[in-house]
């Protein structure tokens, strides 16, 4: 039977966790990956939240930006969000003029997102702030430990290597 040894870590100067042991889930890549992702989101969210910067449209902001004419669906996929959740979001986003949304003539069933001047100028103004805010909730990590982590996370979603 697993019996790892009790564990403490220090997340950073005023976040401490405590001693507590998960048994075999220690050794859990599903388990240590939610974790770390929660503990990296909640880091972010709580610098941006105070900014009013809701990153998840930051992100399909720059998506679509990066990407002209994407369809909806293969960002939805990609993202990892239901269809029906995409498309709220793209409605929203749609009707606040950020983005345009067609029907290419050769898959009426397909949309595909453009980014409009007014959704540009929003990832412009926010892009340094939510960069810095990612950068920022791994503090623990040097840069070359960043570096392998990345390599790994792509390597695990499934996407190229960089």
């Amino acid at each position: 039977m697993y019996k790892p040894e009790a564990i403490s870590v220090t997340i950073s100067d005023d976040v401490e966790v405590p001693v507590l042991s998960f048994g075999p889930m220690e050794t859990s890549v599903g388990f240590l990956l939610r974790i770390a992702q929660l503990t990296v989101s909640e880091r972010t969210f709580a610098e941006l939240n105070r900014r009013d910067v809701p990153i998840g449209e930051f992100t399909i902001l720059l998506s679509i930006d990066l990407n002209p004419g994407v369809r909806q669906g293969v960002l939805a996929d990609m993202l990892r969000i239901k269809w029906s959740n995409m498309t709220k979001l793209i409605r929203s986003l749609e009707k606040r003029g950020l983005i345009r949304r067609q029907v290419p003539p050769d898959d009426r069933r397909a949309i595909t997102l453009q980014i409009t001047p007014a959704g540009r100028e929003q990832v412009e103004n926010h892009k340094a702030l939510v960069l810095g805010a990612i950068e920022r909730s791994v503090p623990m990590l040097d840069e070359e430990e960043q570096r392998i982590l990345l390599g790994l996370l792509r390597k695990v979603a499934g996407w190229p290597q960089l």
